[in-house]
């Protein structure tokens, strides 16, 4: 079967491409048509650099996918041909998923339910630190994991202070309900959060920015046994005084602070029918895609732009180049799926 994905050729070099693509599903396989996919920017221009030593070029990359189901294997249980799921898919217009479907709720539409890709990063943060009604949160950087995951902690009944230094994404922060922002390239963020918070610092700070000074920052903003999350994953060095970063955590005076991480793998992948652990990723993806249909958590001022896969490489140029106006990228295969089968 003819296809077509993006690929990164070489650094700094994206096309679409022609590919084969094999629908026959085998045992556990669910073979889909492609609907919409997403970009996550920071890992997908790090792999663009070619400094991911996982995504060695040429690579096609991808996040996660909308697609309609073309072929179910015989061991796939509660998924049949023309479901529309929602998968850890690539940028590709047929993809074969052996890890993760999940039915759409009814009535989502693909280029907002694929949203829930970015968000189910977001919601390892408040799985890790578990924060509680009235903390005062902080996030460090507005990209759509930022972004969700103030959002949730809103949802989950904290307030909520963005800080971001690109003014439009604190417009679209604003837009999603998180009224306090703090454009970091104006106002001094640790004033900002010392005036806010009386002087106490914050109960949780999460860092999503993806800069090795987020961290740094985070340590700062928050208060005495408080806690940062790094949700981020910064790739550039830093060169610190790690001792003042240690006191931070070590010492009372300092504030003794909690660094966690939460990448999201730490989970497992499938939900557990027998109850031994309750988050997973399934799990997790289920809860966002709930949010997203039901309104709760807020996709639309997010979604900036919504492009055929033909212009891959103004994509990844305009969130490298113009972080301003390029925030949730979506590529729409739905043009060309049907031809391409």
């Amino acid at each position: 079967m003819r296809a077509e994905r993006v690929m990164f050729v070489e650094p700094n070099v994206v096309r679409l491409e022609e590919f084969e693509f094999d629908p026959s599903p085998g045992r556990d396989g669910v073979a889909i048509r492609t609907l919409t996919s997403i970009i996550s920017a920071g890992t997908e221009l790090a792999c663009l650099r070619g400094i991911e030593p996982w995504a060695r070029l040429p690579f096609n990359p991808g996040y996660g996918s909308v697609g309609e189901v073309i072929a179910v294997g015989p061991e796939v249980k509660g998924i049949k041909e023309g479901d529309i799921v929602f998968t850890y898919g690539p940028h590709a217009s047929h993809a074969m998923a052996r890890v993760l479907t999940i039915k759409l709720p009814e009535g989502l539409e693909p280029e907002r339910a694929v949203f829930a890709r970015m968000a189910n990063v977001s919601i390892t943060a408040l799985r890790v630190a578990r924060p509680e009604l009235g903390d005062r949160v902080a996030v460090i950087g507005m990209g759509l994991v930022g972004n969700f995951a103030a959002q949730l902690c809103l949802l989950s009944g904290c307030e909520v202070m963005a800080i971001d230094r690109v003014e439009e994404r604190l417009e679209r922060a604003r837009e999603c309900g998180i009224t306090k922002t703090v454009n970091a390239s104006e106002v001094d963020p640790v004033e900002a959060v010392r005036e806010w918070t009386e002087g106490r610092g914050c109960e949780l700070v999460i860092e999503a920015s993806g800069t090795p000074q987020g961290a740094l920052l985070a340590a700062e903003l928050a208060g005495k046994l408080g806690e940062v999350v790094l949700l981020g994953s910064p790739r550039d060095p830093l060169r610190t005084n790690v001792t003042e970063l240690l006191q931070r955590i070590h010492l009372w005076g300092h504030g003794c602070v909690t660094f966690k991480g939460a990448h999201e793998w730490r989970y497992p992948v499938r939900e557990d029918p027998g109850g031994f652990f309750k988050h997973s990723i399934e799990r997790n993806a289920k809860i966002m895609l709930r949010l997203i249909a039901e309104g709760r958590l807020k996709v639309d001022p997010l979604l900036t732009h919504l492009l055929p896969p033909e212009r891959c490489a103004e994509a990844y140029e305009g969130l490298r180049e113009r972080p301003g106006e390029f925030l949730g990228v979506v590529f729409d295969w739905r043009g060309r799926c049907k031809a391409s089968g």
